[in-house]
Parts: structure tokens; C-alpha cells; sequence
């Protein structure tokens, strides 16, 4: 068991606790899926979210499940348009229907991701 330090504070003493360091770069950036994994682990699951805190692993998790979900993504979008013969030919041919197609797919691969990564 480490040794605490303690700070008097009122003649209470509080124990002087830090996080440990993630080992991420200040720069990472967390992007919305990350994000919306936050917002998820803060609300629904809370045990979680304090143990990923405490233990200095909450941004770690954020950054990998970011990474994950937008590499996922683009790989559903890709799969799904050539499932779909969404094809350049068909947006030059019709740009309406592209469009109409791509957002479906788009919104498509982004439940996906909710479903398997941010709330899982």
C-alpha cells in the first residue's frame, strides 16, 4: 500500500490524491464519438466512468474508441455503397438520388457504430 500525504485543511486532513497520468499527448484530440461515449459512460454507466477516471485510463478509452468507431464507419460506408451500386457513375447520372443514397448510408453506418461501440 503507497504511503498518502495528507494537506490540514480546518484541522481536517485531506489526503493529497492525484490521477495518474494517461500517457496520451495533451494534443490528442477527443473527436464526437469519443465524445458521445463520454456523455454515454456518464450517464448510464457511472461505475465505469469513475474506475476509467480514477485510474487515469478515461482519455486512453476515449481515443481508442474514436479511432475504432471512425475506422469502422468508413468501412460500413464503403461496404454499404458497393452493396448498394451507389457508384461516381450514379452521381453523375442522377446527383439527387446519390445524395439521397449516401445520407441513408451515412446515417445507417452511424447507428451501427452507436450500437457496437459507444453503447456496448
Amino acid at each position: 500500500m503507497e504511503n498518502l500525504t495528507y494537506t490540514e485543511v480546518n484541522s481536517y486532513k485531506i489526503p493529497n490524491l492525484e490521477i495518474p497520468d494517461d500517457g496520451l499527448p495533451e494534443e490528442v484530440h477527443i473527436g464526437i464519438w469519443g465524445q458521445q461515449r463520454l456523455e454515454y459512460l456518464k450517464k448510464h454507466k457511472r461505475a465505469l466512468y469513475s474506475s476509467l477516471l480514477m485510474s487515469g485510463k478515461l482519455r486512453a478509452h476515449l481515443h481508442e474508441i474514436d479511432v475504432a468507431a471512425f475506422e469502422r464507419r468508413e468501412l460500413i460506408i464503403k461496404q454499404m455503397m458497393k452493396a448498394q451500386n451507389v457508384t461516381e457513375h450514379l452521381k453523375a447520372e442522377n446527383p439527387m438520388l446519390w445524395i439521397g443514397k449516401v445520407n441513408n448510408i451515412r446515417n445507417c453506418a452511424d447507428g451501427i457504430i452507436r450500437n457496437e461501440l459507444i453503447y456496448a
